[in-house]
Formats: structure tokens, C-alpha cells, sequence
């Protein structure tokens, strides 16, 4: 659903290479940028009211030259890291949506709230590393299925591989985590 995993997606076919270490970055971007958020809305005196498409023409954001600047901008944000670092390399450093979701799956986790997970069936992997090769965000699986541990924050649920597993050794359930 995320047009900059898309777009990093369509990269992997000029540069497959795993990401290996970094994910501490966004945390590093993160926090300030809330925090000034939260200070500037706090001195603003609040919200009242919020325009779901401000600046945008028709619905459209890119109605100006300056827009279009903006968005290759951003669009090159995404796809250098991609093409220099490697696999999904933007999620992992950069994204500043990726700190909500580890969040929000942290609190699910702690609530016991049900949800769509991935179940592991070690007794079933053969050890091919298909699992493991075709993950998008260059996660360990094959060891996580082995551990019975398949919760990771850096875990997006793209079902690669769910779908790439011939054995079945990994499928999705939906609950509250054990």
C-alpha cells in the first residue's frame, strides 16, 4: 500500500542487495520531528481544524512547478538509498511512517490486541532460504521460523514469505500474540 515500498520495490531489479544494519536512524529523525510537532501545535494553541487537502488542486498535489520539485525530490529520497544502499533501504533508515507502526504493533502486542500475524511450522522448513533470500526487508526468516519468533518490528506482513514457502512452513493467522 506504501507508494515509497513501491517504488523501492521496482528497484530491486536494478539493485537486489540486502540492507545489513541501520535501523536505529529513523528513530534518530523521528523523535524530533514529533516533538517539534507536538511543541509547535501545543504553542499554536491546538488544532481547529484540519483541511485534509490543503495545497491540493482537484484532489491533486502536484498542481505547480514547485510541487513537482517537491515530489521528485522526495521521490529521489526514496530510490538513492535504494539504488545505493540496497533492499528497502529508505524503510529502514528514512521512513518517517515506520516509527507509528513498530509503535502500534509494540502497544497491539502488549494489549493482546488480535491481529494478522505470521505463524511458523519449523517442522515443515526444509532449510531452502527462500524465505530468508526473498524477504524485502532483509529479515532473518528462515531463523525466526526455526526460533518460533516470527514478531519482528521491522516485519511490514508482505506475505513474500508465506507466498515463496512450498512446505508451508510459515502462514498467517490472525490473533493476538502468545
Amino acid at each position: 500500500m506504501c507508494p515509497a515500498g513501491g517504488c523501492q520495490e521496482a528497484i530491486f531489479l536494478a539493485r537486489d542487495r540486502k540492507v545489513k544494519r541501520g535501523d536505529c536512524i529513523k528513530w534518530i529523525i523521528w523523535v524530533p520531528w514529533i516533538s517539534a510537532i507536538v511543541v509547535l501545535a501545543v504553542k499554536g494553541g491546538g488544532y481547529k481544524k484540519i483541511d485534509f487537502l490543503y495545497q491540493t488542486t482537484y484532489g491533486f498535489s502536484i498542481g505547480n512547478v514547485n510541487a513537482l520539485v517537491i515530489y521528485l525530490f522526495v521521490l529521489l529520497l526514496i530510490a538513492v538509498p535504494a539504488l545505493v544502499v540496497g533492499k528497502r533501504s529508505f524503510c529502514h533508515h528514512l521512513c518517517w511512517m515506520a516509527p507509528f507502526m513498530i509503535l502500534g504493533r509494540k502497544l497491539a502486542n502488549v494489549f493482546k490486541v488480535p491481529s494478522l500475524r505470521l505463524a511458523p511450522k519449523p517442522e515443515v522448513c526444509i532449510h531452502c532460504r527462500k524465505c530468508t533470500e526473498n524477504c524485502p526487508m532483509s529479515l532473518p526468516v528462515e531463523s525466526m521460523v526455526e526460533a518460533k519468533q516470527m514478531e519482528n518490528a521491522e516485519c511490514i506482513l508482505c506475505g513474500t514469505c508465506v507466498d515463496g514457502c512450498n512446505r508451508g512452513a510459515i502462514t498467517y493467522v490472525f490473533g493476538s500474540k502468545l
